[in-house]
């Protein structure tokens, strides 16, 4: 894989260098996810990879590109963003705790997107981008164009239409070159925060939407989640195992835990080169539920018809 990191990001993850060992037999690596790419962040050498060239759905892993083409715009962090009617869901039918008047800095707004994945932040940063939303997704595709993103599109700067689409290959790249931006890398590591929303003075907190940053056992440097129906559940992470960086991305995880779980079998796998095996689902009532969506997705994926699947479900991260 062409090296594409800047000196800014080999500097970040030469700070955690260790002895390279002998690399984890990838036969060893079982996973739920239909997606998946682990990269030697200090290398740049991919150490397992399943479905990693395949296109798929990349639901709010997209708010990584809005944050880095917000971010490179320059504009004032401190200026004043306004919520309104542009920025509800309607495709999907998300809720958001952001109501119509709600008014935060451009860089609470974009705190918000990147920790709690806020689309309605998210969305109006994208308003608010010169020349509006038109013209910031535009720059994500110029962006993603120059990153050598060949197999990735947007279409929005959420994440909520399936038209944002992707490989693990491509989002790998995305990781590393978004690790470069200090915010982006603060903002997607802060297990919670609270914003005072003007006008009304009220306060409200919000929390990480990946557990694993909330919690103890790991060092995340950079990360974001992402879920619709058509994508799955996704993670994609900048992480220290055994002082050592990595690059993991993993999409299409079928079931709420799925990611997580698949997630700490890597980590296991990278400490001690065996396999953590895959559990089974907690309510069977759910799998039952669910079965024929997992089926119709996996005939989808193998037809040459496009694999986005119709759905009235509503979204989450």
């Amino acid at each position: 894989m062409k090296r594409l990191l800047p000196v800014v990001f080999a500097s970040l993850v030469a700070a955690h260098a260790w002895a390279t060992p002998t690399t984890p037999d990838p036969a060893r690596l079982k996973l739920g996810s239909a997606n998946a790419l682990v990269i030697d962040a200090e290398s740049d050498r991919p150490i397992y990879a399943k479905a990693a060239d395949d296109v798929t759905p990349i639901a709010s892993v997209t708010k990584l590109m809005t944050a880095m083409v917000v971010l490179d715009a320059n504009q004032p962090m401190d200026a004043p963003i306004e919520i309104d009617k542009d920025d509800i869901d309607y495709l999907k039918g998300s809720h958001s705790r952001l109501g119509m008047g709600a008014t935060l800095s451009r860089r609470e707004m974009l705190r918000l997107a990147l920790m709690s994945s806020e689309n309605r932040a998210a969305s109006s940063l994208a308003r608010y981008y010169p020349g509006g939303t038109v013209a910031a997704v535009a720059a994500m595709n110029r962006k993603a164009a120059e990153l050598g993103m060949t197999h990735t599109h947007y279409a929005d700067p959420t994440g909520l239409s399936p038209q944002n689409v992707s490989t693990a290959v491509d989002l790998a790249k995305l990781v590393q070159t978004a690790a470069t931006y200090p915010l982006i890398r603060q903002f997607t590591t802060t297990p919670e925060h609270s914003v005072e929303i003007n006008p009304t003075g009220r306060t409200l907190g919000f929390l990480n939407s990946n557990a694993l940053v909330r919690g103890h056992a790991w060092d995340i440097m950079l990360q974001k989640t992402g879920y619709i129906n058509e994508a799955g559940r996704c993670v994609v992470m900048l992480v220290n195992i055994a002082s050592k960086p990595f690059v993991i991305v993993l999409l299409d995880s079928f079931g709420k835990y799925t990611r997580i779980a698949d997630a700490q079998r890597v980590k296991y796998w990278l400490e001690t080169g065996r396999t953590l095996a895959l559990g089974r689902p907690r309510r069977v009532h759910v799998v039952k539920v669910r079965n024929a969506h997992v089926k119709a997705r996996h005939v989808a994926r193998s037809s040459t018809k496009p694999r986005f699947i119709a759905t009235v479900a509503n979204t989450r991260r």
